[in-house]
Parts: C-alpha cells; structure tokens; sequence
C-alpha cells in the first residue's frame, strides 16, 4: 500500500512544477503569480554565477527573466537524500519549507523554499545555490579514486615519492597561489584539489596550524564544534563542544597532509603585480632557506584572515609609559606577570580574554573600555547556532539554510535573536550595566552576529571575564574618565593614577585593505577598495568573490564561514578556468 503524499510535500511539489512551466515560457504574469509582494530570493552562483539579493516581487520576477535565457533552469523536484518538507515558523510566520533540486545548462543545484501555510501557492522566500560543475564533480565517496597510479607499483614511484614531486613545482607553474596556511588557506586548497585546480599554499611560519599554536595560552573557540568542521574531515566526536587553540593547530596540520594540499612552510609572500595582457601574478616569495622566487598563477587568494597587521594605538601618552606595552597579536601567557599591575586596553574578545588570563595567573587586572560592547552569553549564543547542534538538519543542509536569507531577512532573524538572548542573559547585562559597562545590541539592534559582519569585532560572548568585571575581580575603566598614560600608569581626570606595570593593547588591527597596499601597491588596493564589512546590498565587501582586480580572491571570516564560502570560491575560481564566468 502507498503511503499517503504528505501535505507539506505535495505543495512544494505544485509550487515547484508551476515555477518550472513559468520560467520555461519566461512568462512574467506566470512568474508574479507564484511569489508574495514582500518575497526574498538570494542565488549563490546557480543563475547568475554571482551571490545577490533581491528583494520583492518585481525585482525577484525581473531577475529570473534576466538568468533565465543564460543558464536554463530546469528539473525541479524536491531534494532526494536531504531535509524533506516540513513546517515551521520564521520570524512569526507559519511556513512550509524545503530543501529543492534542479540543474542547469552548467551544474546542480540546490535550494530553499519557504511557503506561507495559510496560502502555499505563493512563495516567500526562495534560494538557489550552486553544487558542483558538470563534468567536474568532486572524487569523492563513491567517486573516490582507485590509486592504481602509486599502489603496489614495484619499482616505480609510490604515493609520497609523487606527493613530493607535486608540491615542488619545479615543472610548473601553480593556477592559484594561496597566502596563508591555516583554515582558510588549506580549506580553499582541499576544494580546488578535488576540482582539479592545481593550488600551492604559502605559509610564513614553520608549520601549518602555528597561527593558532602560537596564540595566547588559554584560547578556546568561543562557539561549538558541532558548528565548525572542515569539510570532508569533521572533528573526532570525542572532541569538547568548544575547542583549544592547540587541539585546532593539530588538527589543522593532519587536515592539510590528509587532503593532499601543497604546501610551502617558512615561506613568505613578497610582493605581487598582476601582468594583464598574459592574465598572471608576478608574485615574489621567498623560502625557508632564502631562496627567492617568482610564481606566475592565475589567481592569487588571501586567505590569511579578514585582518592585516596589528594595530599601534593612538593613545595619548603610551610612550611616556615605562613598563611593559604588548599587544594582543604578541601575548602568550599571564603566568609571568604573577602580582603585577595589568591594565588592558580594549573589551573585544581578545581584550577580555587576555584579562581574564591575566587574572587567572594572579595579577590585578583592570580593563579599559573606549566604546560600547556588544555582549552575549555563552549558552545564549549557542542558540543562534541550533541549527548545527540540535541534529536536525544535516551539515549540508544547515549550510544551505545559512545562505538564504537576503540582508532583509538577515537582519530581521539576527534582530530576533538578539532580543531573545538578551532575554536569557538579562541579569548578566543588568549587572554590567550597574557597574558601568557600556552595552549596545549591534547595527540595527542585531547583536553580535551583525557587528562581526559590519566590523569584525566590538563583541565578546562571556566566557567568564564579564561575571569577573561584575564581581569586581577586574576592575573596569572608561576611557573617557582618562587623561593621558604617565610613566607609571594611567591618569585619570580626577588626578589620581591607575598603576601600572604592563599594558596590553587589544585594539586591534589594520585593514586588509593596507595590506594589499603594501603588497600589491597603492594602485589595486584603491581598484579593489574596502575588504569585508558590508556593502549596499547587505553583501560582505570584496569576500568570496572577484574583486575589481582580475585574479584577486579574499577569503576569511568564522570556522563555519570558511566552509560554507570556501565551496563558493572554489567553484567560481574552477568555473573561470573553464571559461563558464567572467
């Protein structure tokens, strides 16, 4: 006996086939017909090889008309193996979601839908996001090699002899010149190797995974592992829900020798000018021993983190202060500082990290805030991330679900949550207030999620230091109550001074856009302009996609951020190559 079609999938499937016959007659009463007035669509490379928002009907309706001649939207059905139809409420609307498949002339593809209940033959919010390349799928699984090209070859070359031999790349040039060996980098390289894209990463210090090794003692991710894998190989399930600094270095390491990624440590990246008219970077590097050399790929990525160099303050007096002056980016451990006088400048993450580990090994710490702060719980922000954590969704779904929203829709659901986690976190934030922290909930009162976007940084999720600031066991100072810094501390505008003998500046770092500058030279940096923080459609500046500099590639941001837009990059650098997009 047949099971009975449920409801929920019987009208994606409607929606779905009415949308298919609309867009193969690109007929435009057909298409208005099928979406809300206030509907959202934001496609991820499937129609236009680009990451857009549109939003409402007429500006939904007029880009499908647009894509649609280009790519051939075709097959839509509801997606075998993944999320079925279902209901739930997004931002207080009762809906039908689902996960949908479809092709194009190019590749396959997924999406989201999401129907109102009360009336599913409208949409409000759909997403189309790029899968894989036809003819270029990813060897995996099912896929996966045989490895008759270095297995039982007696007498002849075994798999480390040609692992050795390709990452040398003294025959060849690479097609893509990655700086930066940690997540990002080796992540970026994973992807491109299994589309065939021949990709060597550049990483200054003498192992892969030391970005994170040589960071302060006592760092943890401040989000849960649930949250964070690499794709292809997540983390050991035995591992704690949030990670040390050194449990991700390792892993970091094993990853990039797993996936087979080519990597160069102990080399640094030079300098770089891009030859138009043969389409390839000059990039100057030079290697452990010396050895300088001159690389000529295709495309050259940053994938070295949304920040540049650290950042010296502008604070007055800092040089007349005589003890110790460091800066987040060179602090390691507060054991040495053991009954010593510590004022910390900044309450960003790090600022407040590094105050409570300066506590945590016996010195008096007080810290120094210069604008308002974005806080959030830890359990609180664990929430937001339900998605990933309560087991649900699939790791693939709950990607596909992070990237439909347009920035309207983003906003909203950030605000959302914003509001509920400062419900939980109530006492939390009342008692700083009382002892005079300044709070703010973000841009457009969207906590934390939208300040990482905006500026990627100005937030910290307490683990710990805010309940120390509250209980008085660091002391807190505004800056607007200071003067100056003297020889032997702070000095406040009542006179008194706050003593001192170390100084931890947490303030930060430049942009990578001076980075480039003194990479690349003035000249691109100006083409390319401001890296991350928002643009004027809610998209983040210059990140996962071509810059106004041809070859030039930004990737950075959050552990998860990584995976899901590594995927992204991957495929429009692959889709360049084969002379599909621009």
């Amino acid at each position: 006996m047949n099971k009975p079609v449920r409801f929920e999938s019987a009208c994606v499937s409607k929606w779905l086939d009415r949308f298919e016959e609309a867009l193969q007659a690109t007929n435009r009463e057909k298409l208005e017909a099928l979406f809300l007035e206030d509907s959202h669509w934001r496609d991820m490379l499937a129609l236009t090889w680009t990451m857009v928002s549109h939003d409402g009907r007429d500006a939904i309706v007029e880009g499908l008309l647009r894509t649609q001649p280009q790519v051939h939207p075709r097959q839509f059905q509801i997606a075998t193996g993944r999320m079925q139809p279902r209901a739930a409420v997004r931002l207080g609307m009762n809906v039908i979601e689902a996960v949908f498949s479809f092709e194009t002339d190019s590749g396959r593809c997924h999406g989201v839908l999401r129907l109102p209940s009360d009336d599913p033959t409208w949409a409000w919010v759909i997403s189309t996001s790029l899968t894989e390349l036809k003819g270029h799928e990813e060897p995996i699984n099912e896929r996966r090699p045989h490895g008759a090209d270095y297995s039982r070859n007696f007498g002849s070359a075994n798999w480390a002899d040609l692992r050795s031999k390709k990452q040398a790349f003294s025959d060849r040039e690479p097609a893509v010149l990655v700086i930066g060996g940690s997540q990002f980098g080796l992540t970026l390289a994973a992807r491109l190797g299994l589309l065939d894209v021949d990709t060597l990463v550049v990483e200054r210090t003498a192992r892969i995974g030391d970005v994170w090794r040589n960071r302060y003692h006592s760092l943890a991710l401040h989000n849960q592992v649930g949250k964070n894998h690499l794709p292809y190989i997540p983390f050991p399930p035995n591992w704690p829900r949030y990670i040390s600094k050194d449990m991700l270095a390792g892993f970091i390491e094993f990853y990039g020798w797993a996936m087979d990624c080519n990597v160069w440590t102990s080399t640094e990246f030079l300098e770089g000018s891009f030859d138009e008219q043969r389409g390839t970077w000059n990039a100057r590097i030079r290697q452990a021993d010396g050895t300088e050399r001159i690389l000529r790929p295709r495309h050259l990525v940053f994938a070295n983190g949304v920040s540049g160099e650290k950042k010296t303050p502008s604070v007055p007096g800092l040089n007349d202060f005589k003890g110790e002056v460091v800066h987040t980016a060179d602090y390691h451990s507060g054991e040495q500082y053991r009954d010593k006088r510590a004022i910390v400048i900044g309450t960003g993450t790090s600022g407040h990290d590094c105050a409570q580990d300066l506590y945590g090994h016996g010195a008096k710490v007080k810290l120094v805030q210069r604008g308002s702060t974005t806080i959030i719980g830890l359990d609180a922000a664990a929430t937001g991330d339900a998605a990933y954590l309560n087991g649900e969704l699939s790791m693939d779904d709950a990607d596909l679900f992070s990237v439909t929203a347009t920035f309207a829709l983003q906003k909203e659901a950030f605000r959302e949550n914003t509001e509920r986690c400062a419900n939980i976190d109530r006492e939390l934030l009342d008692s700083l207030k009382e002892r005079g922290f300044k709070i703010d909930f973000g841009p457009y009162g969207a906590g934390h999620q939208m300040k990482l976007r905006a500026r990627h940084g100005g937030y910290y999720i307490n683990c710990g230091c805010s309940d120390l600031i509250v209980s008085g066991d660091i002391g807190l100072l505004q800056w607007d109550d200071a003067e100056r810094f003297v020889e032997d501390g702070l000095l406040m505008r009542d006179g008194r001074v706050e003593k001192a003998d170390l100084v931890v500046t947490a303030t930060g770092y430049h942009t990578q856009q001076e980075l480039v500058a003194r990479l690349l030279g003035r000249e691109i940096a100006d083409r390319v302009g401001p890296i991350w923080g928002l643009d004027d459609e809610g998209e983040l500046r210059n990140m996962f996609k071509p810059t106004p500099q041809r070859g030039l590639w930004f990737l950075g941001g959050g552990l998860s951020q990584n995976r899901i837009y590594s995927k992204y990059v991957a495929l429009q650098i692959k889709a360049q190559e084969l002379g599909l997009m621009d």
